[in-house]
């Protein structure tokens, strides 16, 4: 294995010097200048070809496109089709590059416009060759930049030209010195700050294990623990570190790692796009990963797990799991999609996937054409994509693990109800079918009654028949979530699919099917393939075998990617890891290290990270604890000079004060149900439904043929209660309240989740019957403490805020519950009743007659409410309010 020291592309050089003949002109300037602004349109593949004009030789300049008039006239710019289209010159010829972005420089124009006067050279195949290997060197100290001489680039691609700071990413790690290993990130960010910009001063202890206990594991530190931390005697360094130590260590560190980390894989419980069934058993995945990160994995094995687990070990269940990642794309296979596009959807999202979470590059960019911004050429893509040929999807069995939570399987006999519910609705249909085709017989015993089909049921009777039969095959999968099997993949021929009825499984005979050879498919499509290509990696970085037979293929990809000579990988990780602990990354763009996204702010210090990550056998924990207890994590979020800090470090990124975040959507939810008291903590599981608006819960969700069935919360709360890393994740049911706190969409990989500002969340924390289920729990948790009044407030303020309320703040709330508990005793409320059957309309397909139908809710009768206004007294309805004027303040929901 082999990585480029240097990148094998060159930077575009001041266009306008003569060069000493025509020949050099073409290869030095016009040749690069028609690769980078017209093959992708105008190349050699007649399937890729616009107007069928191939530019790529010289004949297809002289014999033109549809038109039929050459695209050059030697010697004669001003008449040349070419140049009138490149300077917008006429309006018979379309302007080049249609782009405005795109146009041509002023030198570049006046480059091609010599080079047409001159005659339109173009040299031989070998005489470009020998011109481009005489003056390799001298062209690269022209552009400052060392020509690549490694790495399998086709000579087509070799001499495309990036600018060389776009390129930062391939370069190896550097090893900065530090003067002190233990002070290195204040070291390397003290080095970068503004002159005259002094750093905020350490927060304080309190702020301090808030902030940490949230960026941590996800939830708020409880008073006993903020307690034990301000009266730890030790320095606050040392009293800190053992803080960071402690919940590191624990079990929810795993759970909040694993929120994020699926954000950037997309983790959905359900496939997407018209069909939208649910993958019963993602679920592992998702524990899979909450695992990973509690064990503190090392992160090479992390990744080669997730991408080639089953070809690594098969009889271990953890790996068969851990390739459910290469499964989180939207898929869907139906009667309705072309097989051949369905695959071909696979094969590109489970290569940009890769692309992106691990390498932090934007593959499908060069899917149709080289890519224009970074060294990936189109045949390094279908190359790449070839490691995925012979993976192909399946629900495998894997034994679960002792580890693995298994409890609340009891919920499956609501499903099986439903089942069994809608086979005897089936049944009788078929039934009265049958019946009613036997009569018709009898009396045309001539007839064709297969003509007759749709005749024989009522319009009630032909609608219910599709809906209970697309029913039942939906829940297969939803039963499926019961079974020791594995949203997972196999390596092998990929077998003739033709529409997805049920889990998929391992087929008994693995060699039938094709044995796809991947081909260049221009502008993507799958049914106009190319040149065939093997599997390879991204070239750019340098060499690594893949094997071409059916197994293996994943397995050295993933060693390249976990190779430690690949300077990716480690820069990718440790780059999320500074975002998720200080709010932004250094490298702006989590997924993408190309040229457009956003340069690192301290490339110095994400080098040494990622060496010190390789150093540490691939360490989350350890990473983080570096981070966690640096003074810069520690620092206040209030600068003595907000004006300095204003003009010296605008953007937030030379750290020389703490930023300020809102808590993310299952930050906020877990943290009223812990200050209310009510949130089960337990790890891992089958998901869980809380109880969603009855507007969005219970609307007519429609998916291919049929409705999906209604969102039944689970019935009992401890089961509702759980940390909403749990919460059942349907692509086409979004929970209203993640969504309006900024929970991203599982449809794309999201790299950093927005932060708005909008009324619906003033609203939702206000008026919604969550927060304020919530604050009714908070109160009576408070009053069940012998405690007077007073005490109560400054209890509420502890477990709210972690401090102690002002003498202001006291008497504002003793007067604001005095005041409350007097209007609620004027008012009552009703205790909700949830209903146990919906009346849906439906159109029949065929006849287009409106038909009606009963869906009944299975756990309806077993459902437990949550205790609420109407279960309560005045009194405790009076403090409710106050708790959820506590929860709704910023300091409740902004982390300082």
């Amino acid at each position: 294995m082999r990585m480029a020291v240097a990148i094998g592309v060159i930077l575009v050089a001041t266009i306008g010097r003569a060069d000493d003949s025509a020949e050099l002109r073409f290869v030095r300037r016009v040749l690069p200048l028609l690769r980078e602004k017209c093959f992708a349109c105008h190349g050699q593949d007649p399937a890729d070809i616009k107007g069928a004009l191939t530019l790529t030789t010289r004949a297809g300049h002289l014999k033109g496109g549809e038109s039929g008039e050459p695209a050059v006239h030697p010697g004669q710019p001003e008449t040349s089709p070419l140049m009138l289209s490149v300077i917008r010159a006429s309006d018979n010829w379309s302007a080049m590059p249609p782009k405005e972005n795109d146009r041509l420089s002023p030198d570049q124009v006046a480059e091609l416009k010599a080079w047409i006067e001159e005659g339109a050279t173009w040299p031989t195949e070998q005489r470009l060759r020998e011109i481009e290997k005489q003056h390799a060197d001298q062209w690269a100290a022209e552009d400052g930049v060392v020509v690549k001489t490694s790495g399998g680039l086709s000579p087509a691609w070799t001499n495309r030209r990036y600018k060389p700071e776009a390129l930062w990413a391939y370069q190896p790690l550097k090893h900065p010195e530090v003067k002190d290993r233990a002070r290195a990130i204040d070291e390397l960010l003290e080095a970068a700050m503004p002159p005259g910009l002094t750093p905020a001063p350490l927060a304080d202890r309190r702020t301090l294990i808030r902030r940490a206990t949230f960026d941590v594991i996800g939830l708020p530190p409880t008073p006993d623990e903020i307690a034990s931390f301000l009266n730890d005697p030790a320095d606050d360094a040392t009293a800190f570190a053992t803080v960071v130590d402690r919940l590191l260590a624990s079990p929810h560190f795993g759970e909040q790692m694993a929120r994020r980390w699926l954000d950037v894989t997309r983790y959905a419980d359900s496939s997407g796009l018209a069909n939208d069934y649910e993958r019963g058993n993602a679920w592992r995945y998702r524990d899979y990963v909450v695992r990973a990160f509690n064990s503190d994995k090392p992160y090479d094995q992390f990744v080669r797990e997730q991408i080639a687990g089953d070809e690594i070990d098969p009889d271990n269940p953890e790996n068969l799991v851990a390739t459910g990642f290469l499964r989180m794309g939207a898929w869907e296979l139906t009667g309705m999609e072309v097989p051949k596009i369905a695959r071909q959807r696979f094969l590109d999202d489970v290569t940009d996937g890769v692309g992106q979470v691990f390498l932090a590059h934007m593959l499908q960019c060069a899917r149709c054409h080289d890519h224009k911004f970074d060294p990936v050429p189109t045949r390094d893509y279908y190359g790449f994509q070839a490691c995925f040929a012979t993976t192909q999807l399946t629900e495998r069995p894997a034994s679960f693990l002792p580890e693995e939570n298994v409890s609340g399987f009891e919920e499956r006999k609501y499903l099986e109800a439903r089942r069994d519910r809608l086979q005897a609705e089936l049944d009788r249909i078929r039934e009265t079918e049958a019946a009613a085709r036997q009569a018709w017989k009898q009396q045309n015993p001539d007839g064709n009654d297969e003509a007759m089909k749709d005749r024989f049921l009522s319009p009630v009777d032909l609608g219910l028949s599709r809906i209970t039969r697309k029913g039942i095959e939906r829940l297969k999968w939803q039963l499926d979530r019961y079974e020791p099997v594995a949203l997972s993949v196999y390596s092998g021929r990929t077998p003739a699919l033709k529409n997805v009825l049920a889990p998929l499984r391992i087929p008994k005979n693995r060699d039938a099917g094709e044995l796809e050879q991947t081909h260049i498919l221009p502008g993507g499509d799958p049914f106009s393939p190319s040149a065939e290509v093997v599997p390879c990696v991204l070239t750019a970085l340098g060499e690594s075998p893949i094997p071409v037979e059916i197994n293996g293929r994943r397995t050295a990809l993933a060693r390249w990617i976990t190779s430690p000579d690949n300077p990716l990988t480690s820069r990718v990780m440790v780059n999320r890891l500074w975002q998720w602990t200080f709010g932004k990354a250094i490298a702006g763009n989590p997924n993408n290290f190309g040229a457009t996204g956003k340069r690192p702010t301290h490339p110095e210090l994400l080098d040494w990270l990622a060496g010190e990550f390789q150093r540490s056998n691939g360490s989350t924990k350890q990473m983080l604890r570096a981070m966690f207890t640096s003074e810069a994590y520690r620092r206040s979020s209030r600068h003595p000079d907000p004006a300095m800090l204003a003009k010296l470090d605008p953007a937030g990124d030379r750290y020389a004060a703490f930023q300020p975040r809102r808590l993310s959507a299952e930050e906020l939810r877990d943290a009223m149900l812990a200050v209310s008291g009510e949130l089960n903590r337990t790890l891992g599981g089958i998901p869980i439904r809380p109880e969603m608006p009855a507007d969005v819960a219970m609307q007519p969700r429609m998916v291919m043929g049929t409705f999906a069935a209604a969102w039944e919360p689970s019935p009992r709360p401890e089961q509702r209660h759980r940390r909403s890393l749990y919460i059942l994740r349907l692509r086409g049911l979004r929970d209203p309240f993640a969504e309006v706190f900024n929970q991203p969409s599982p449809e794309s990989s999201c790299e950093a989740r927005e932060e708005s500002t909008v009324a619906p969340q003033a609203l939702s924390l206000m008026n919604g019957d969550d927060a304020r289920g919530r604050a009714v729990n908070f109160a009576v948790r408070l009053l069940e403490l012998p405690l007077e009044e007073t005490a109560v407030i400054e209890e509420a303020f502890r477990w709210a805020y972690g401090r102690s309320p002002s003498p202001g703040e006291s008497t504002a709330c003793l007067a604001h519950w005095k005041s409350m508990t007097e209007r609620h005793e004027t008012i009552s409320f009703d205790r909700p009743q949830r209903p146990t059957t919906i009346e849906r309309e439906a159109s029949e397909e065929v006849t287009g007659e409106k038909f009606r139908f009963a869906e009944v809710l299975e756990s309806a009768a077993d459902f437990i409410p949550d205790r609420g206004m109407a279960d309560v007294d005045p009194r405790t309805r009076g403090l409710a309010e106050l708790c959820l004027v506590l929860m709704n303040a910023n300091e409740f929901v902004v982390l300082d």
